[in-house]
């Protein structure tokens, strides 16, 4: 058992990766290391919720990175808070055991307004010109200002789009350790997504994904060194791939096949193309390699139509709907009628335009936040124009899809042994092993 747990979760990790990382083979060396199993969908706040929870989608309701609103009739992608997990989380659960226990969460994506002691996450302000000011949330509020006096503003741009890069996982990694050292939080549950970035756009194997590879284990390095400082030698450290990104030579358009079936509604204006989303009889929320297929009142003749339409489609594996989509456990009210699930190599797209010229503004930008889908072709901007192309095969990796293969499971590594009961793990058993670190 451990005083002091931290836990990294580093998307896109590969065990073949740690061969390449001496600084991150150093540390495991004598520990464990399992393969990690995530559970599907494979994507971020899926897994994230997965393992902060110990519980699936169809108990915690994270059934994607976003989902439509039935009721407020609009698609939320990466805009909600802890609220959106319907289950305790690590920090709920140690807290409720012993209230002396301290956690800090930093940067996994639902942790705002979350309950643990120290939270950092990113929260730009908009202002009312469209512009946005540098800033985060913090648990305290005050402490940003602490983290700001010592390492200037977290990179925004870094963390996502076509400037991502390493200086937003080091501000992570590096407020992180002096957070570690001023506080000393029982359980820090710690963020870093350099990984994610050249694999999707390049693909996992590309020299740019593996210059990622060295570049994040020097941030490690200096992270662990950081860490003992805190800690000293009383501390389990667990690194936790979230998933990993396979290399992908194909992908689907869920929306386009529904429109040219008359299912989307289309309202065309100064914006261009927009769904109507209450008056689509039909719509997909793409998501990697997955979508939510959102039906008008879940009408079951159209729900039947649509089940019909993406069997046997090129690049997808399976078509679920109704109680189907328990086998994944994703039989949630925020699920959609019909799941689609991509074949390994291919990906869904959230592209509904038929017409390039009529495609909507938000297209050609960074906006992660309007499109109904998520856009790893915002990591292939055109620097010249600063605008993002509109071709979807330019994208070579992606995740997502059930892990049936050793190339789609993670790793998980531990700095000491004896840690892991059984292998390999799945990404809903991190929760409880750590919990048992803790004599819970």
């Amino acid at each position: 058992m451990a005083d002091n747990v931290v836990l990294l979760s580093i998307p896109g990790l590969r065990a073949s990766d740690v061969a390449h990382m001496p600084n991150l083979a150093a540390l495991t060396k004598e520990g464990d290391q399992a393969p990690l199993v995530p559970s599907f969908p494979a994507v971020t706040l899926c897994v994230e919720t997965n393992i902060m929870t110990g519980m699936l989608p169809v108990d915690h309701g994270v059934v994607a990175n976003g989902w439509y609103d039935r009721e407020k009739g609009k698609v939320e992608l990466w805009t909600m808070g802890n609220e959106a997990i319907q289950r305790p989380q690590i920090w709920d659960t140690l807290k409720q055991h012993d209230p002396s226990i301290t956690s800090a969460v930093w940067f996994p994506m639902l942790s705002k307004r979350c309950n643990a002691d120290y939270v950092c996450m990113p929260a730009p302000v908009h202002n009312p010109d469209g512009s946005e000011s540098l800033w985060c949330y913090t648990r305290p509020t005050e402490y940003y200002g602490e983290l700001l006096a010592e390492f200037d503003h977290f990179p925004l741009k870094f963390f996502w789009g076509p400037l991502a890069s390493i200086p937003s996982t080091k501000w992570i990694a590096d407020t992180a350790v002096l957070t570690a050292k001023k506080h000393k939080p029982n359980f820090f549950y710690i963020y870093l997504p350099h990984l994610d970035y050249q694999a999707q756009k390049l693909g996992p194997d590309s020299e740019p994904a593996m210059k990622a590879v060295a570049e994040l284990d020097v941030v490690l390095g200096e992270m662990f060194s950081g860490l003992k400082e805190a800690y000293g030698d009383d501390v389990l450290i667990l690194i936790a791939s979230e998933y990993t990104i396979v290399p992908v030579d194909h992908v689907t358009y869920p929306n386009r096949v529904l429109r040219e079936a008359g299912l989307v509604k289309i309202n065309d204006g100064e914006e261009g193309e927009l769904i109507d989303y209450p008056g689509s009889d039909a719509f997909a929320v793409a998501d990697h390699q997955l979508s939510h297929v959102y039906v008008k009142d879940s009408d079951e003749a159209t729900i039947a139509k649509v089940v019909e339409l993406f069997q046997g489609q090129p690049g997808i594996a399976e078509v679920l709907a109704g109680e189907d989509r328990a086998k994944y456990f994703l039989n949630h009210p925020r699920s959609g009628d019909v799941v689609l699930v991509s074949t390994a190599n291919s990906w869904q797209a959230y592209y509904y335009w038929l017409d390039d010229a009529r495609a909507p503004k938000f297209a050609r930008t960074v906006d992660i936040h309007r499109k109904p889908g998520y856009d790893p072709v915002e990591l292939h901007v055109d620097m010249a124009t600063r605008s993002i192309p509109l071709d979807a095969t330019l994208v070579k990796g992606s995740h997502g899809a059930p892990a049936a293969t050793d190339a789609q499971r993670g790793v998980l590594l531990s700095n000491q042994p004896g840690v892991y009961p059984e292998t390999p793990m799945a990404d809903t058993d991190v929760c409880d092993l750590i919990l048992r670190q803790f004599n819970i």
